[in-house]
């Protein structure tokens, strides 16, 4: 818990190295902070212990290789290990090892004091972006949100390595979200299930998405006053975000900003001649304020000649 880890932090400072938020899909939907609601011991990919025999400094490659594969190096490794928190380290054992030396996967068992899959590679290539985009993989609206990078993100949520306000306009626009909404798979009730694979790396980006800045800025900031106005979280708000009946002024705003920001995507695209018509609209989801079911045939047309567009670029 969050209480747990503060208690870890003060009897031992040291400990914040290894402890961190961990955001899931629920907390990002669901809290009105969008705050992870548990932490997590994290001891990256660090070996277990200093008790092989050897010296580091003068090792060869291959001899390192063969520490760091074991869990084991030399008490000269100038790196972190687990045994250099002994305190998160018991937590480890008594709450994690059991049930990891009991898994059918090797590595599980070989290597229970880390996380199964680390994802190395993320959270070295967001290191220093300040924030990504983040949208859980299941989810009843396609909905994007701009977090911090100093969290443990789970495997439910779907990271996508962009930071910029333009990006978050382009993303939440309906114009994505139609794309979104026909390519990735759905669940039986309505959700969406977002795989980066069949949504992202499909969509084809406008060429300049300067002008997608401002709005994306006020969109965001409205909408984040909303849910820490009213203790909502991004469901709920998006729940009155598709209610016709509900006219408060400040979900109304979000509408006017929503269609501002689609507007100026369909913009940067050059389709100024797309009428949108914007409005309550019968969805395959049910009844959403968005785009007419023609307006979105006719994007999915114009995006789908454009990623044949951009494939033929790439091959020649």
């Amino acid at each position: 818990t969050p209480e747990e880890a503060q208690a870890l932090i003060t009897r031992n400072p040291r400990n914040k190295a290894c402890l961190f938020p961990y955001l899931n899909g629920e907390d990002l939907n669901s809290r009105w902070d969008q705050s992870p609601s548990r932490w997590v011991i994290n001891f990256q990919d660090w070996p277990l212990h200093r008790q092989a025999e050897g010296n580091w400094q003068t090792a060869d490659e291959k001899q390192r290789k063969e520490w760091l594969q074991s869990g084991n190096v030399p008490a000269d490794y100038p790196d972190p290990v687990a045994t250099d928190y002994l305190e998160l380290l018991k937590i480890v054992e008594e709450r994690v090892k059991p049930e990891r030396i009991a898994n059918n996967d090797k590595g599980a068992r070989q290597y229970w004091w880390r996380f199964l899959r680390i994802r190395s590679e993320l959270y070295s290539t967001i290191a220093g972006m300040g924030r990504v985009l983040v949208i859980p993989e299941t989810t009843k609206y396609c909905i994007f949100s701009l977090c911090s990078i100093n969290l443990v993100f789970s495997h439910m949520t779907k990271i996508i390595v962009l930071n910029k306000s333009s990006d978050f306009s382009l993303l939440n626009s309906s114009i994505h979200e139609s794309w979104a909404w026909q390519h990735c798979s759905t669940m039986r009730d309505a959700g969406l299930r977002y795989t980066p694979s069949s949504g992202f790396e499909t969509f084809p980006f406008p060429l300049n998405l300067s002008g997608l800045d401002a709005i994306g800025e006020r969109y965001y900031t409205h909408r984040q006053t909303i849910m820490q106005t009213r203790r909502e979280g991004l469901t709920t708000t998006y729940n009155r975000f598709h209610n016709a009946h509900d006219r408060a002024p400040d979900i109304q705003q979000l509408r006017d900003l929503h269609v501002e920001m689609d507007h100026a995507v369909a913009a940067a695209y050059g389709w100024q001649d797309l009428a949108l018509d914007h409005g309550f609209h019968d969805t395959k989801q049910g009844v959403r304020f968005t785009v007419s079911e023609a307006a979105r045939r006719e994007l999915l047309d114009r995006l789908l000649a454009l990623n044949h567009q951009r494939h033929r670029e790439e091959v020649e």
